[in-house]
């Protein structure tokens, strides 16, 4: 039977429904609008992708428009579905336009609003409507970009508690909201549950699953005394736990803290457009009044007319805005997303692809994402000397032992023994200890035999002091190799079993043509003992390794790698999203992975398939080549058109044929991709 637990442990913990206001903070703390404690159920699926919705409605509406343009008798209809595109996808731009204008904030999108509505005064308002449903499009495509972003803030907001049983002087729990929870209370854990707050253990003795914050792979054994993170999993007996940290200073807390500083942070190929795009709109709207100003002063031609300087000026400012960027550049990098998806590879976004082209380094987590995460049992070792059978008859005891349990180590010890042949037997009792391992007895050849297994200090009362030291020596043998440890002690004979977190399959071959086909340089970043870390990063072949890592240390090493040669990051687990999110390009796996991982991350490979990451890299350097291409082939056409235009040498609808032919070409250099 287990530890007992403290008295009020017993008591009735009174029903209560959770506490309304936990919706309103997850709200808030996420931004997501569809989240929205105001929406009910129904109405709620009518907020998701609301813009997308708009800008495909505003696309149907043009092609209508523009085939009921070639009939008189349809014209006045064709006008009003024109009027309808104006509102769907322009007017939301005119107000963000007009407050950008009074902010003194002039960029591409005040210039493509501009182009746009500008174009009715001189008789384009379907070239104009055409350029605000593309524009339209693109960012309705950004913005579903960035939502999947604070996926990884709405994920850990469902993943931790948002009440806790408090200890009350009565002698019983009461559930209470963690903003009401303070530092000093005690508050229980029951088997199953996630530890709520950060906090000290006052009574009780479990195990605690860390894998998904820590990188451990095995449970940690705690006790009175030892401290808890938020986030934990108690994997077996109950806990009291006193809390050291409040729900604002917990680990979970700070990993959300960090993730919302990562995601801040624009990557450079943002950057560079942000800072691109205000000079250039400047540009072309000042050019566009000087001309519409100056150049009946410097060619004799009148102001108005199909040939008068304000006609120029306004052809000029449609000519000159960037459709073909807008739009055939995101085909570019749809048509390499279609062939990624083919592949098992998701991506949130094409500009995840120009990053990953520039990364020089490659740093992998090891739990889940080097290795499986799961623990194989590599054999059982005898401390004293016995016979074959006897060991024999020692794996059948651990596995009859094993088979009652809900842990890592006892599901690799009943693999390892079904790989061996092994039975269980039917046992006279059994008792867990949880923490600290497993006993019973079993009855052979007439006799009972007592079973005792797990940590090596559970045993240690049983054994003498030269027995103990021979078992304590074994033990730091195996943790200098990376292997963990458990103790058997059947009758009078000691044993010691071994495991080892697997390493996956071809993962050497793997990150070798990584190094050697791209020159990219390989680290482990982990936050496994050193001992673990050191042992798997020698069977898969990588030499540069930081093991012992809190997930700010991760972040610290990630954004001065992703800043210093650009850093591609492979992780899976909780700890591993800030990371994720602040590296040049991160990449999760699909299926092994948590769900705050995969939102954070850039790169989802659904299969959990590294050897993937080669092609995904060659495949990011042919996009780049090609986005080059459509960018130089897209300047000329806006240069040739807008030049055109202004000199008067070609009516305006051929120049935005012009223009949109080039649209149609950069698309047709993107779909090569798609292969």
């Amino acid at each position: 039977m287990s530890e007992m637990l403290p008295r009020e442990a017993y008591t009735a913990v009174p029903e209560t429904r959770p506490s309304e206001p936990a919706l309103f903070d997850d709200f808030f703390a996420t931004g997501d609008k569809t989240n929205s404690p105001f929406l009910t159920p129904k109405s709620r699926p009518w907020g998701e992708h609301l813009s997308l919705k708009a800008a495909l409605l505003s696309g149907l509406l043009f092609l209508c428009a523009a085939l009921l343009s070639f009939f008189p008798i349809t014209l006045p209809l064709s006008s009003l579905l024109l009027l309808f595109v104006y509102f769907l996808a322009g007017i939301p731009k005119l107000i963000q336009s007009v407050e950008s204008i009074l902010s003194l904030e002039i960029n591409i999108d005040v210039l493509m609003t501009l182009a746009a509505f500008l174009s009715i005064l001189i008789g384009s308002g379907m070239e104009g409507a055409l350029l605000l449903v593309l524009f339209a499009l693109s960012g309705s495509l950004e913005e579903m970009v960035s939502a999947k972003a604070k996926g990884a803030l709405a994920e850990l907001h469902k993943l931790s508690p948002k009440t806790a049983l408090v200890a009350q002087p009565g002698g019983y729990f009461l559930e209470k909201s963690l903003k009401e929870v303070e530092r000093g209370a005690r508050i229980l854990v029951r088997s199953g549950e996630i530890v709520p707050l950060d906090g000290r253990v006052a009574h009780g003795t479990s195990s605690v699953g860390l894998a998904h914050l820590t990188g451990e792979s095995l449970p940690i054994r705690v006790e009175v005394g030892d401290e808890v993170a938020a986030g934990a999993l108690n994997m077996e007996g109950s806990l009291t736990i006193e809390v050291v940290r409040t729900g604002s200073d917990s680990s979970l807390a700070r990993i959300i803290q960090l993730i919302i500083k990562a995601q801040s942070a624009k990557p450079k190929f943002q950057r560079t457009i942000d800072r691109i795009g205000r000079p250039y709109a400047i540009g072309v709207i000042s050019l566009s009044l000087l001309t519409a100003l100056l150049l009946p002063w410097l060619i004799s031609i009148p102001y108005f007319g199909p040939g008068g300087s304000i006609y120029r000026a306004l052809s000029l400012l449609i000519a000159a805005s960037p459709c073909a960027l807008i739009i055939a550049l995101p085909i570019a990098y749809l048509s390499a997303i279609s062939a990624c998806a083919r592949k098992g590879i998701l991506l949130k976004g094409g500009v995840t692809l120009d990053a990953l082209a520039t990364c020089k380094a490659i740093a992998f987590d090891k739990t889940g994402t080097l290795t499986t995460g799961k623990l194989s049992c590599l054999g059982i070792d005898p401390i004293d000397e016995v016979s074959s059978e006897e060991l024999n008859f020692a794996l059948t005891c651990a596995l009859s032992l094993e088979i009652n349990a809900v842990h890592p180590i006892a599901r690799a010890i009943h693999d390892f023994a079904q790989l061996q042949g092994a039975s269980p037997l039917p046992l006279e009792r059994f008792r867990s200890i949880p923490g600290y391992g497993l006993e019973g007895a079993i009855s052979a050849d007439g006799h009972l035999t007592e079973l005792y297994i797990g940590h090596p200090l559970y045993l240690a009362h049983r054994l003498s002091a030269t027995r103990l030291s021979s078992l304590d020596a074994q033990a730091r043998s195996y943790e200098e190799g990376g292997e963990l440890f458990s103790a058997l002690l059947v009758g009078d004979k000691l044993y010691s079993l071994r495991f080892q977190d697997t390493p996956r399959s071809r993962i050497k071959e793997v990150l070798g043509e990584l190094r050697d086909s791209l020159n990219l340089r390989l680290l482990m970043l982990t936050g496994d003992h050193h001992p673990n870390a050191s042992a798997v990063a020698s069977q898969v072949g990588i030499t540069e390794f930081h093991a012992n890592l809190r997930p700010e240390d991760k972040l610290s090493h990630v954004t001065r790698l992703s800043e210093e040669i650009g850093l591609a990051m492979v992780g899976d687990g909780i700890n591993d999203a800030p990371a994720l999110s602040r590296a040049t390009v991160g990449i999760s796996m699909g299926e092994v992975g948590s769900q705050t991982a995969i939102d954070a991350s850039d790169v989802v490979l659904l299969h959990d398939n590294l050897a993937h990451l080669l092609w995904l890299f060659k495949k990011a350097s042919s996009t780049r080549s090609i986005v080059r291409q459509n960018i130089i082939l897209a300047l000329a056409v806006i240069c040739g058109a807008s030049l055109a235009a202004l000199l008067g040498l070609i009516p305006l609808w051929l120049a935005v044929t012009l223009h949109e032919g080039g649209t149609v070409l950069v698309g047709l250099n993107s779909l090569r991709l798609v292969r």
